[in-house]
């Protein structure tokens, strides 16, 4: 029998209650990260990400956690919902709030549920979708969503209901490389030529690039990398971002043996910045940011030092982020990525479920076309 307790903060719950489930997963799992999110005014507040994160206990002792939000707008999500909140208000009803377990601004996939070792999780899941559905009706709520979960995750979700979604990103896998070198031996000859002339380019532009992690890296170098974060937002969308500087700064104190920042100098001047989040599994490359236009310094930057750092470090997955096909040729596969859903009414929930076949069937063609224009030599 289990039981779940909702809170409206993180810090309510602490630590050490957080970290005894999450410090096995990626390290945007960790208290560490979501506090300071929270902390630092990124959630909560005005923001639209308003806690109500799950303690789930068995014989009056905790099990598990499962990180949840009551969202006001589908903004910084990366599984898009827009149209459908705008079909609901045709018909006068509202999508907002809705309730969302995912990673603020992060798409990144993990874990979402974390429980212990011993826990039978299809059971779990089974009682926390009806708990969260009766959670829908007493609040009025429209809707939850599970975003960026586990394929096993995704497909026990799918059979309580809660309508699996598919989307694709582009990851770059390491195969035993020894050097980049190595890495673009298994490319064509055409691509591999390339990739060589644009990273060419970089030293030709009289810049240099450096990487730097863990003790290296001082809070000038997060200042500045800041300063190109914000650079970024406000070229693209009109706003500083949805990070503060005191985020970054705390992150940099809790989380430092966990960050990579790429840095571009020129005449020994940082003109541009690339962070990255990391464990020993897997390599995620967040944000960015230039304060020069410097021709390929974007892919040098984002794609091949993370590559390198990959290889160097034996990290075995490299994840650069949502969306853009210009990754493909750079050697990054396309893989499906996992959202679930469920709508408490049930004419929208079974006009969602038409939608998502449909989408489904052009994703399906989609993936297997990027996968033709990889650019590995033919084995």
């Amino acid at each position: 029998m289990f039981t779940f307790k909702f809170f409206t903060s993180i810090e309510s719950i602490g630590q050490s209650t957080w970290d005894a489930f999450a410090e096995k997963h990626s390290p945007f799992c960790h208290y560490s990260f979501l506090h300071s999110l929270e902390a630092t005014g990124c959630t909560g507040g005005k923001t639209g990400w308003h806690p109500q994160h799950v303690v789930i206990y068995q014989n009056l002792q905790a099990v598990g956690i499962l990180p949840l939000y009551k969202k006001t707008h589908s903004y910084g999500e990366y599984v898009f919902d827009f149209a459908w909140a705008n079909t609901y208000r045709e018909y006068g009803l509202n999508y907002y709030p809705k309730l969302v377990s995912a990673i603020p601004y992060t798409p990144v996939t993990g874990a979402r549920l974390m429980t212990s070792s011993d826990i039978d999780e299809s059971a779990l899941i089974t009682a926390l979708c009806d708990t969260l559905q009766q959670h829908l009706k007493k609040l009025s709520i429209s809707s939850m969503h599970w975003l960026f979960v586990d394929k096993l995750t995704s497909e026990c979700l799918a059979q309580n209901n809660q309508l699996q979604r598919l989307s694709v990103q582009f990851q770059w896998f390491n195969k035993a490389y020894t050097s980049f070198d190595n890495y673009l031996s298994h490319f064509n000859s055409r691509k591999r030529k390339s990739v060589k002339k644009e990273r060419l380019k970089i030293s030709e532009q009289d810049v240099t690039v450096q990487r730097k992690h863990g003790s290296e890296l001082t809070e000038q170098d997060m200042q500045f990398f800041y300063h190109c974060y914000r650079q970024t937002y406000l070229k693209r969308s009109g706003h500083s971002g949805y990070l503060t500087s005191e985020f970054f700064q705390e992150i940099f104190s809790k989380m430092q043996n966990n960050l990579m920042l790429v840095m571009a100098y020129r005449e020994q001047q940082p003109i541009a910045s690339a962070l990255f989040i990391f464990d020993n599994n897997q390599l995620c490359g967040r944000y960015w940011g230039a304060l020069e236009e410097v021709s390929s310094l974007h892919f040098e930057c984002c794609y091949y030092q993370g590559i390198e750092f990959c290889i160097e470090k034996g990290i075995k997955v490299f994840n650069p982020g949502t969306q853009g096909e210009h990754k493909i040729l750079r050697g990054f596969e396309p893989i499906y990525c996992y959202s679930n859903h469920h709508l408490a009414e049930l004419a929208f929930h079974d006009a969602v479920a038409k939608f998502i076949d449909t989408e489904s069937k052009g994703l399906e063609q989609y993936k297997a076309q990027a996968e033709q224009l990889l650019p590995f030599k033919k084995e």
